[in-house]
């Protein structure tokens, strides 16, 4: 089979057709691969065996028999990206304020005008689009930060929107910041919980969302103990947004003396944060979501992405995409951006001294992106690694393309050089998502239609300035 046949449509029917068997056996031959797993490294002119949602081996000539035949030489399989922090609901606004120059203008236009006039068909809109767009561009888990719960039906329209598009969704769920609500947060976190996360083996999973501190919406959102114990009591894991400067370093050390740290906690961004904070963050095992273009773009506090901080006490970061009314969908923008600033700022700050500057490398935004998003989302047992036995989420990224042609370093290739274009195929869960360039089950027209029928009516619905 030649490159331009590596999954053709011909090899996806042979796929579909077998779907219903839970033992199904797809084999991709003859690839590069990626696997972000310690003990098994860069393979070349390898195989890996998908048995239903599982990844079963990884290998030079594994035996065939059953198996579907996918020859992916030319081509490097990597893990899926984890984005660890989206708020996937505002997506039908995308780039509505691409020079947005500070938080409170994020606040006040999107959260406080646009997000009041949300329906839950407008939630379910806006989640699925995101998450489409995250299949299209190799992201195969997402968190979906949904912080405009204003009704049960609001939250329901998102975990579906979730469960329709095929990825493996983390539904965070938080209450809105601004405007009316029935004010059923966090308590009907426990009738989601049973109405849609009852099973531990399922893509979706369920997380409480909160804010660090009070100072933009009031104590009702903000993470502290009595947040803490519903999640505690509910089992689910806690992730926490606008860390930042010295209010949410004051927060994080009260919550280190409540005992509220721990690796359940994701912080998000944590920019600007003192070093106290930062020692009881590392001491803790709290995990952190970075959002490289976020910070820097938007401005938010120092402006830095926290990267050298986090590695300084021992925490190696996820990687987010956070808010696409400014920002780009992917998570190749996210490991550029974050690999640039962080290595501009080790030469800079070593500039006109004998010191040498402390570079990160391809290979560690690439594990930020995959292994480290796969944990800060509670999921590094079950994804962002090439590893029997964990869940078959992966991509085939076309290595010959005109782009990436010739094949030297395939960490390097993946992180500077690829992009949407090059990704011949994702699998979520073992099953097919997106195959030979084209995300699919989707009616693309239709799509359109409903994402700017949602659009007009949230422009022609928000009150005036």
């Amino acid at each position: 089979m030649t490159l331009h046949d590596t999954t053709s449509p011909a090899v996806l029917e042979q796929v579909q057709r077998r779907s219903p068997d839970p033992k199904r056996r797809i084999l991709f031959t003859n690839a590069t691969i990626v696997t972000m797993d310690a003990g098994h490294g860069v393979q070349h002119q390898a195989d890996l065996l998908v048995e239903g949602d599982t990844i079963a081996a990884i290998g030079p000539g594994l035996s065939q028999d059953g198996a579907v035949i996918v020859d992916a030489a030319d081509t490097i399989i990597t893990p899926g990206f984890v984005d660890s922090h989206r708020h996937a609901w505002e997506t039908q606004l995308r780039r509505i304020m691409p020079d947005v120059d500070d938080l409170g203008a994020y606040v006040m236009s999107t959260l406080a005008r646009y997000a009041t006039v949300f329906r839950p068909h407008d939630m379910y809109v806006g989640t699925r689009l995101a998450a489409l767009t995250a299949i299209d561009s190799g992201i195969t888990c997402m968190l979906d930060f949904s912080h405009n719960s204003r009704t049960p039906e609001h939250s329901d329209a998102a975990v579906e929107a979730l469960v329709d598009s095929g990825i493996r969704g983390v539904h965070a769920s938080m209450g809105p910041h601004f405007g009316d609500w029935d004010k059923q947060w966090p308590g009907d976190l426990a009738r989601l919980q049973e109405q849609y996360f009852s099973s531990d083996d399922q893509l979706l999973t369920l997380r409480l969302a909160a804010l660090a501190t009070d100072e933009i919406s009031g104590p009702a959102l903000a993470y502290g103990t009595e947040l803490a114990r519903t999640a505690r009591d509910l089992g689910i894991g806690v992730s926490v947004d606008a860390l930042f400067g010295a209010s949410s370093s004051r927060a994080v050390l009260s919550w280190a003396r409540d005992g509220l740290l721990g690796p359940d906690l994701t912080l998000i961004h944590a920019t600007g944060l003192t070093s106290a904070a930062w020692r009881a963050i590392g001491e803790s095992g709290t995990t952190i979501a970075l959002a490289p273009t976020s910070d820097a773009q938007i401005g938010l506090e120092t402006a830095i992405p926290a990267i050298d901080e986090a590695l300084a006490v021992g925490v190696r970061p996820g990687l987010s995409i956070d808010v696409e009314v400014a920002l780009a969908s992917d998570m190749f923008t996210q490991m550029r951006a974050l690999h640039a600033i962080q290595r501009m700022r080790a030469v800079n700050a070593a500039y006109g001294t004998d010191q040498q500057p402390a570079r990160i490398t391809s290979r560690d935004v690439l594990d930020f992106a995959t292994l480290q998003g796969a944990r800060t989302n509670g999921l590094a047992h079950i994804t962002g690694s090439l590893t029997p036995g964990k869940k078959a989420d992966l991509l085939v990224i076309r290595a010959e393309d005109l782009n990436n042609m010739p094949l030297n370093d395939p960490i390097g290739t993946v992180v500077l050089g690829s992009d949407a274009r090059n990704i011949s195929a994702v699998l979520i869960n073992g099953e097919p998502r997106k195959w030979d360039g084209q995300v699919l089950g989707v009616d693309l027209p239709a799509l359109r239609d409903e994402v700017h029928a949602s659009r007009e009516y949230v422009l022609n619905t928000i009150p005036t300035a």
